[in-house]
């Protein structure tokens, strides 16, 4: 049985999607090392991604289909991934089995803050690490402020001010998952996941 991640991100275009599909690959192939990879969607919106995730989990049966989106802000304590969708999505209808649906909390932009010397070397002089949010609890900044975080942090190089479909999947590809996983208790879920599935 096939893996296949529906993943939030890569919008509409061709070139976006590609380079969220490879950045996504290049990042879990970290963790993987030899074992076999998960078949990475770039669905586009969240509501895309959920969309083609519960069509394959109606039509593939070949397939274990996994959904990843942005939690958008904080999973309150003692609250699931499923009913932090529900209470959030409220389209959302189809029932999501257990242990098939994951979030980036609170946006795929927090990991980044884990490896911050990565994302300094990515946008080399001008970089302010200062700028960014210093709480080492990722999951508890607020999108907002990651977001102000690294617009600030980076404005003033090179590359310009962050841009998610110009640099965040460049940024995704080179991070160290290991230190995502020791900063947010859902990507080392994710891992988790992965992990058992793919031996």
């Amino acid at each position: 049985m096939s893996v296949c991640v529906f993943v939030e991100g890569g919008g509409l275009q061709a070139k976006t999607q590609t380079a969220c599909r490879k950045a996504f690959r290049l990042f879990f192939e970290k963790v993987l090392g030899d074992r076999p990879k998960p078949r990475i969607i770039a669905s586009g919106g969240r509501d895309e991604a959920y969309h083609d995730f519960c069509r394959s989990l109606e039509h593939d049966p070949d397939a274990f289909p996994v959904l990843l989106v942005d939690s958008e802000d904080a999973v309150a304590a003692g609250k699931n991934v499923r009913t932090h969708l529900r209470d959030r999505e409220k389209h959302w209808t189809n029932a999501i089995p257990d242990g098939q649906v994951y979030l980036m909390v609170q946006c795929m932009e927090a990991w980044f803050l884990a490896d911050i010397p990565a994302v300094e070397h990515y946008y080399g002089q001008g970089f302010q690490a200062s700028a960014l949010p210093p709480n080492p609890n990722i999951e508890q900044i607020p999108k907002r402020d990651v977001m102000n975080g690294l617009h600030n942090a980076t404005r003033a190089t090179d590359k310009g001010p962050y841009h998610k479909t110009k640099h965040g999947f460049d940024i995704l590809e080179r991070i160290d998952p290991g230190g995502v996983r020791q900063r947010s208790e859902h990507a080392d879920a994710l891992f988790a996941l992965l992990l058992a599935k793919l031996t």
